[in-house]
């Protein structure tokens, strides 16, 4: 009887510490910007991958910025920026493992800024910042995305393996929708 309880918590544990992903079988030599989109859920703390015909393939844990998971009002509120974006470069990073810049802000992003500035939601003299994008973690610091921990400065972060995967992965070009 107890080895059937160990190895119902023992699946459980691989369960709940696992990324779900499919394998990758892809001809990444052709893969263009519309090869791929990203589905970033806050709410649920998980980044997906699909393919150009919609098909899942793979999901990956996330942290953001504050606590506070709402939409990213101005530049300094540590939020993570919410809407339609692209990805419009990737590089090594000296202290992230890996970094694939977002267009944040975009024309929607300022639309959202100007009227929360208009109804008094925003400071007039906010800026709307900016650099967002989606990394790795500071070295063998994997453990915050384990525990949920939100660190950015609104940015999306991942284990340092994933991201790797990813910058991989994902041409520059690629959408990328972030949701509440």
């Amino acid at each position: 009887m107890k080895s059937i309880a160990f190895w119902i918590l023992f699946l459980g544990a691989v369960i709940i510490t696992s990324s779900f992903r499919k394998p990758v079988r892809i001809n990444l030599i052709n893969a263009d910007k519309n090869s791929f989109s990203v589905y970033i859920i806050k709410s649920e703390y998980e980044l997906k991958v699909y393919d150009s015909a919609g098909e899942w393939m793979a999901s990956y844990p996330v942290v953001f910025g504050s606590k506070d998971l709402g939409d990213k009002m101005m530049q300094g509120d540590r939020k993570t920026p919410e809407g339609v974006f692209h990805l419009i470069g990737k590089r090594k990073h000296e202290k992230w493992n890996r970094f694939l810049s977002i267009d944040y802000p975009n024309q929607a992003s300022f639309e959202k800024f100007r009227q929360r500035k208009a109804e008094g939601i925003v400071p007039q003299s906010a800026l709307i910042g900016g650099e967002i994008g989606i990394h790795g973690t500071w070295p063998h610091e994997d453990y915050a995305i384990d525990q949920y921990r939100n660190w950015t400065e609104g940015c999306i972060s991942t284990k340092n393996q994933y991201i790797q995967e990813l910058f991989n992965l994902l041409p520059v070009g690629t959408r990328v929708e972030i949701r509440p």
